[in-house]
């Protein structure tokens, strides 16, 4: 089996692919919300500026207890491998039907290489999960503060 220059640029496109996908995730869902004030007393009282603050105090209080704005679970990484071993098997199946045993180890590896690429781009798409615990820290921390979050955005 040999790599061809061809196979290597499919992977770093792919990789190229997976990183940009990862980055663009916006919006309530993403882990980069951040919590949308309702204009209440306390909110109309202290100021925009003064409310921003005690937020940004409240996600530092947070991240100091050990949280993290997103679920840390590698989706990258596993969907990279599921991919692999699923491409990997499909390519040998493929090798004995077309080519004979002396195809399998070679279509394995492309399956595997191209399921793995394929599962990295899949993984990418779903590695911004937010982590429910920091926004419940956040939200009661900023609530004490007198500040209502009425939701993330």
């Amino acid at each position: 089996m040999s790599v061809t220059p061809f196979t290597c640029r499919a992977v770093w496109a792919f990789a190229a692919i997976a990183i940009t996908a990862g980055c663009a995730q916006t919006g309530p869902q993403s882990s980069s919300a951040k919590p949308v004030l309702y204009p209440n007393e306390a909110f109309n009282r202290m100021g925009s500026q003064a409310a921003q603050a005690h937020v940004q105090a409240c996600e530092g209080k947070a991240v100091d207890a050990g949280l993290t704005p997103r679920i840390e679970d590698n989706a990258v990484g596993r969907g990279a491998a599921q991919g692999a071993a699923v491409g990997g098997t499909l390519g040998a199946v493929a090798g004995i039907f077309n080519g004979g045993i002396s195809r399998v180890a070679e279509n394995a590896a492309k399956g595997a290489v191209a399921g793995g690429a394929t599962g990295a781009v899949h993984g990418s798409f779903n590695n911004d999960k937010p982590n429910p615990i920091y926004r419940n820290f956040v939200s009661r921390c900023v609530q004490e503060k007198g500040l209502e979050v009425i939701g993330w955005n």
